[in-house]
């Protein structure tokens, strides 16, 4: 099995999620994209097609705090970040696109910091 294999297999099942999850304005969607470095978070509304909030691994605020992205430790920040920003916008209510990713390590350590931030999802 090579690379361009596996970040092939992931696109298809991250296709296969967004055929059911899709983010309203009500309810935007919370996509989680993670490479071996960093972690990254956006709150999308599909319907107009715009990004409401996002937040990285990679940003100032987060390299602040000395932080990794690559570690569960980092994701849970990230995840934190987010909510706070959310909210900020009168956003509580998200349906979660985990980008085709298994759902525990980083991606979970991220939604569960959502949760904790008062993210409802």
């Amino acid at each position: 099995m090579n690379v361009k294999d596996k970040h092939e297999r992931r696109a298809r099942r991250h296709l296969r999620v967004r055929r059911k999850v899709v983010g309203t304005p009500e309810r935007p969607r919370l996509n989680v994209f993670r490479s071996s470095k960093h972690i990254y978070a956006q709150i999308i509304d599909d319907v107009s097609q715009q990004t409401l909030v996002a937040a990285s691994s990679n940003e100032p605020a987060f390299r602040e705090l000395g932080k990794s992205g690559g570690n569960v430790e980092g994701a849970r920040i990230v995840g934190q970040m987010i909510a706070e920003r959310a909210l900020a916008k009168d956003i509580e209510k998200v349906v979660l696109d985990r980008g085709g990713h298994k759902y525990h390590g980083r991606v979970r350590a991220l939604a569960e910091g959502a949760r904790e931030g008062g993210l409802d999802f």
